[in-house]
């Protein structure tokens, strides 16, 4: 369901994405947060593996854990989750092609989820399972109107779009999971 702007009016009178963004309501600033927070903190993360940023070790460092955890070439699983969490959460914290930043956030958890499984809840998957459900419950309602996506024409969300994008991030783990069973 995208959202239609053409009848929105800010206070001075325009029409459009600037007009959608004028109404902004509690639950705008509440998605906002959620989203820069989850998004910031993931890029982050991502960055830890890409470049060993904010005390992360780095592409090397990933490559050996990813193939320790079965995700052969290891250098490959660790430049493709690096990517992910890095650009789906940027996607995620700017509401940018929002539905696409979930998908990798899912698909990517999805995978952190099932190495971590055998640890349980809460020494091992609590955290993936967080941004999991971030990412999950954003695709459903979209990114809000305190969003790069607002009010654009690529701006989707709704049951349809969240399915899509979780199908998609469902597809893509599936693939990555056989890979590792391989």
């Amino acid at each position: 369901m995208s959202m239609d702007t053409s009848g929105i009016r800010s206070p001075a009178g325009e029409a459009g994405p600037a007009a959608a963004r004028a109404g902004v309501r509690a639950e705008d600033v509440g998605l906002l947060l959620v989203r820069v927070v989850f998004g910031l903190l993931l890029a982050g993360h991502g960055t830890q593996k890409l470049f060993g940023w904010f005390g992360g070790g780095g592409l090397e460092a990933e490559a050996g854990e990813m193939a320790g955890d079965g995700y052969e070439p290891g250098k490959l699983f660790a430049v493709v989750a690096g990517c992910s969490e890095t650009g789906g959460g940027l996607l995620f914290a700017a509401g940018l092609l929002t539905p696409l930043g979930c998908a990798a956030i899912v698909g990517t958890m999805i995978n952190a989820i099932a190495t971590e499984l055998e640890a349980g809840v809460y020494e091992g998957y609590e955290l993936a399972l967080t941004y999991l459900t971030a990412a999950t419950a954003v695709a459903f309602t979209g990114p809000g109107r305190l969003a790069l996506d607002a009010g654009r024409p690529w701006q989707r969300s709704g049951f349809g779009w969240a399915a899509a994008a979780l199908g998609l991030a469902a597809g893509t783990a599936a693939v990555t999971l056989v890979l590792r069973a391989v």
